[in-house]
């Protein structure tokens, strides 16, 4: 049979502890603290003399075990613990007591969480207009000096956004191309107006699929390259090399990846109005046997010049949200890594958001116009 690991000498109060205070035999000793029965009045003397290894479980159950013979208004005194031991005891009761001072934290009702919600949004709409106060500046400010005009890095974004896009725009806008032609055509040959795809595709790319797929994929190809490269450079504190050196960061990083998408975006957006043209021209030949001839000649008729204008209208507004964000998130980074994660996310969701309010807003006013 095992010996008892705590036993109680009622003559001297006395509670002997014996063995090995740890995890494995928790269960024993509260058991056997549990059946002891406790004088009335007295001091107790606790013996760890036989102690012969004890842990934090260990130190827990007994800290535990002087808070209960405490609240029977019994006094305690520890004897013949090691310095260890002591140590491990200080340390478990300190946390005890810092536990127990944790506050706790009410949660919010539904209207407070959507005020604080609105709090953050409506202090980050101020930062936003802030750094488009300075970037109009520090344009104005350029204007009168054209030497300070970053022509590499301008070329280099331009390079990056319009030029390396190419092959993936292009490959979006034929596969749009084909997709409308082919859903639109199977309604249409239904009722013997094939001839119509032409028209339906022709203002579907120019007006609103070419512009709006264009911005998307720039969003989430350019947008979030903005925002990680300038979130990394700050997080790198280069930003604050530059501003010791007395070279602002909009002159060499803001304003170039401005105005390179302001360049690049419309020019992507003809490429994309190209290639979904043509792929809907190659899906119409081959489902509703109109040839190429055929969809060019009625093209040129049919579609008005302004279908085109006004979808290049948009990519310029495009641009200018696409870029202001990336950079602006790039810019609130800060802390750590998880932020540049973070403030990325940010940028592609609010961009795409944006993109799609901004068409909204132009399709309202186009058809007030009767464009």
């Amino acid at each position: 049979m095992d010996a008892q690991l705590v036993t109680l000498d009622s003559q001297s109060s006395r509670l002997i502890c014996r063995g090995e205070w740890n995890l494995a035999n928790l269960v024993k000793i509260k058991t056997e603290l549990g059946k002891i029965t406790w004088p009335k009045q007295s001091k107790i003397t606790i013996d760890g003399q036989a102690v012969t290894k004890m842990d934090s479980a260990g130190a827990w159950l007994l800290s535990d075990a002087l808070k209960n013979i405490s609240s029977k208004g019994l006094t305690t005194q520890l004897e013949h613990f090691s310095e260890q031991t002591h140590a491990l005891m200080t340390l478990v009761m300190k946390r005890a007591v810092d536990t127990q001072q944790i506050p706790v934290i009410k949660r919010q009702n539904s209207i407070a969480r959507l005020g604080a919600v609105t709090v953050q949004y409506l202090i980050e709409f101020r930062y936003f207009l802030s750094f488009t106060g300075e970037l109009a500046w520090e344009f104005t400010r350029n204007i009168f000096h054209p030497i300070r005009w970053r022509w590499r890095e301008l070329a280099a974004v331009i390079d990056k956004t319009g030029f390396q896009a190419l092959p993936i725009i292009a490959l979006l806008s034929f596969m749009i191309g084909v997709v409308i032609s082919y859903q639109m055509g199977n309604q249409l040959r239904n009722y013997g107006a094939n001839v119509f795809i032409v028209n339906l595709l022709g203002l579907s790319v120019l007006r609103e699929f070419g512009p709006l797929i264009t911005a998307i994929m720039a969003a989430g190809r350019t947008g979030s390259a903005f925002t990680a490269q300038l979130g990394t450079m700050k997080l790198n504190q280069e930003i604050d090399a530059l501003n010791t050196m007395g070279v602002t960061p909009g002159e060499l990083l803001l304003l170039p990846r401005l105005f390179g998408l302001l360049i690049t975006l419309p020019l992507l957006t003809m490429w994309a109005d190209i290639f979904g043209v043509l792929g809907g021209m190659l899906m119409a030949n081959n489902m509703l046997g109109i040839t190429a001839h055929d969809f060019l000649h009625r093209f040129q008729h049919e579609i008005p010049m302004r279908a085109l204008l006004i979808g290049l209208g948009k990519a310029p507004v495009f641009a200018l949200l696409i870029a202001s964000i990336g950079c602006f998130q790039g810019m609130m980074v800060e802390g750590s890594a998880d932020s540049v994660g973070k403030q990325t996310t940010r940028s592609v969701v609010l961009a795409i958001f944006f993109i799609i309010i901004a068409d909204a807003v132009f399709s309202i006013i186009f058809s007030r116009l009767k464009l």
